[in-house]
């Protein structure tokens, strides 16, 4: 009797703690954040993570999901793809792991999707506009306004609305900057634009853009794209305005940071950009957002951060419908309608895109300002 009673009582501790593993009731869920946390890319990494974190914070301090605590466990990719497949692949096989939030980068995305892909892990990207990242498989979303929907929209903006007809196209010389440049020429071609010049240049190595600012200026452009990112776009703005040349500027959203100000001062003054969230905006989602924000790092936050965080809270409101189960996750994720992120309303399409508007902004006495909704 003793040895039975023995046997059943070991036989119920191991049920009970095989039911408390499938559980969310308590304990932690791990959620993995790869970003460029070192590099040339790390002022974009570090607002990944503080904006992960944050949500993470908010959501802990509310009492988690079911008592369970997220943990944001933050992996620096360093925005190179064979770092970030070498993480990936560690990734995969750790089955504490619900999601991964990343990559920043298209190239990178599109370099680690096949390996979570595979092991039937959601990869969720909050920037990469690549489209064709998410046909990589069933298990990649991303949490951004993708190039085919933010290049035309500016293309539509230059010409329908500041009547420009003569385009010229500076990108930088990758995987993103390249989509960037085509579908923006698309529709140029569609809202009867002209393209008189497109010139790339190699990111971190060209510093002196003179020679394709004379080749713009002599093919008489009256506006200037800018596929690239801000550090870029304030060095060409410099030399546009050293040259004495009077073309207007017009940025993808990667511009869009308080620094382009504070390093190109007034030469990027009236420079106009595309962006799917403004810092101003008086919605109480987006004021929330930036006072917890501040009062957790000291700072107002980038579009970088609000993607982040939005990115996050994605991933936590499908948690709380299926809990860290990842085949079920990427389900719940996939049905997600109308979240109210400070990023606008977001709901997945049938290719797990995120479905969301675009705003205009202008840089007027050294700040950005709302211009208008497109």
């Amino acid at each position: 009797m003793t040895k039975r009673l023995m046997i059943t009582l070991v036989s119920t501790l191991v049920l009970l703690c095989l039911c408390g593993m499938c559980t969310i009731g308590a304990g932690e869920i791990r959620i993995a954040v790869c970003a460029p946390i070192t590099g040339n890319y790390s002022q974009y990494g570090l607002s990944f993570k503080n904006g992960t974190q944050l949500m993470a914070k908010l959501v802990n301090e509310a009492g988690g999901i079911n008592g369970a605590r997220i943990k944001m466990e933050i992996y620096d990719d360093k925005n190179e793809q064979k770092e970030g497949v070498n993480i990936a692949q560690r990734l995969v096989s750790d089955r504490g792991v619900a999601a991964v939030i990343g990559h920043f980068a298209s190239g990178v995305c599109l370099a680690t999707a096949p390996v979570f892909q595979r092991a039937g892990l959601v990869l969720i990207s909050p920037t990469s506009s690549h489209p064709d990242f998410t046909k990589q498989g069933t298990y990649m979303f991303r949490n951004n306004v993708k190039e085919d929907v933010e290049g035309p929209c500016s293309a539509e903006f230059m010409i329908k609305q500041l009547k420009k007809k003569n385009i010229a196209i500076i990108y930088v010389n990758n995987d993103w900057g390249v989509t960037a440049r085509d579908y923006f020429m698309e529709g140029v071609k569609k809202f009867g634009g002209k393209i008189v010049a497109s010139e790339m240049f190699i990111d971190g190595q060209t510093k002196d853009f003179s020679p394709i600012l004379t080749k713009i200026n002599a093919a008489k452009a009256e506006i200037i794209y800018l596929a690239a990112m801000y550090t870029d776009s304030g060095m060409i703005a410099q030399q546009l305005n050293r040259l004495g040349y009077k073309i207007d500027l017009f940025g993808n959203s990667s511009i869009y940071n308080d620094m382009l100000i504070q390093l190109a001062g007034k030469a990027v003054e009236g420079t106009y950009l595309v962006a799917s969230y403004f810092d101003e905006d008086p919605t109480p989602v987006v004021r929330n957002f930036i006072a917890n924000y501040k009062k957790e790092y000291g700072v107002v936050p980038d579009q970088y951060a609000a993607l982040a965080y939005d990115t996050a809270g994605l991933v936590v409101e499908a948690l709380k419908i299926c809990g860290p189960d990842r085949a079920k996750l990427r389900d719940a994720l996939a049905g997600i309608k109308d979240y109210p992120g400070v990023t606008g309303n977001t709901t997945f399409d049938e290719n797990r895109d995120a479905q969301k508007g675009v705003i205009i902004l202008q840089i007027q006495n050294g700040k950005f300002v709302f211009h208008s909704r497109v």
